[in-house]
């Protein structure tokens, strides 16, 4: 059986993270911080064999990649940059207040805030509603979200071979998506989003995905 191992790195904090501001396909740069945040989680991994590394085509994530590799004994590896791999797209809401959002989008459901709205209706939902609360209805819904996603996964199957590891480096929501979606019958509980150059890791087998591990600073 085929399996391929994803390190999935959270990118590096952001200004719109440390202003806890919307951030899906915009961009922001890093701060001093998300720029340790990234050398941290390339000192964690620097002796993981790489085969092949990916990361979204935003500022964000390609700096981060490039922190990461940086530090990695192999030399050689190729960064690949995808869209598929972007942050869920918040049409709309782009660049607003995180807890005006939620609260716009929460409150027609009887909820205020995006921990509700996961503990109450999960968080394929948010997306949903997301996309029910934009007044353009740009913001992905699930359907065309998950769809992206596994048009990514394809990629990174039909591009790596058996026994490989592979560096992502992607977005906290979409990590907490994958985590969410993939190990709920392994008893994965996701409660909090991934930390800024945080490391998690999936399975990619013939079979589906495996969550392996989530929100690690540091590899156990």
């Amino acid at each position: 059986m085929k399996t391929v191992t994803v390190y999935l790195v959270r990118h590096g904090q952001t200004w719109f993270n440390k202003f806890n501001k919307m951030q899906g396909w915009s961009d922001s740069p890093l701060t001093e911080k998300g720029i340790a945040d990234g050398k941290r989680a390339g000192a964690a991994l620097r002796h993981v064999t790489f085969t092949h590394a990916y990361c979204s085509d935003t500022m964000r994530a390609r700096r981060t990649a490039g922190f990461i590799l940086d530090q990695n004994f192999n030399s050689n590896v190729e960064l690949t940059e995808t869209p598929l791999f972007r942050e869920q797209f918040y049409g709309y809401f782009e660049g607003e207040d995180s807890p005006k959002t939620w609260y716009a989008v929460g409150m027609p459901h009887g909820v205020p805030t995006f921990k509700e709205l996961i503990e109450k209706f999960g968080v394929d939902a948010t997306k949903d509603f997301m996309h029910e609360a934009d007044p353009f209805h740009d913001a992905e819904d699930a359907l065309t979200y998950w769809n992206r996603l596994q048009k990514g996964f394809k990629l990174l199957r039909d591009q790596n071979q058996n026994g490989d590891n592979v560096l992502l480096v992607t977005h906290g929501t979409t990590i907490r998506s994958i985590i969410d979606k993939f190990g709920k019958a392994d008893g994965w509980v996701v409660t909090d989003s991934p930390r800024n150059g945080s490391i998690s890791r999936i399975a990619l087998t013939d079979e589906g995905i495996k969550v392996l591990g989530y929100n690690e600073l540091k590899l156990v």
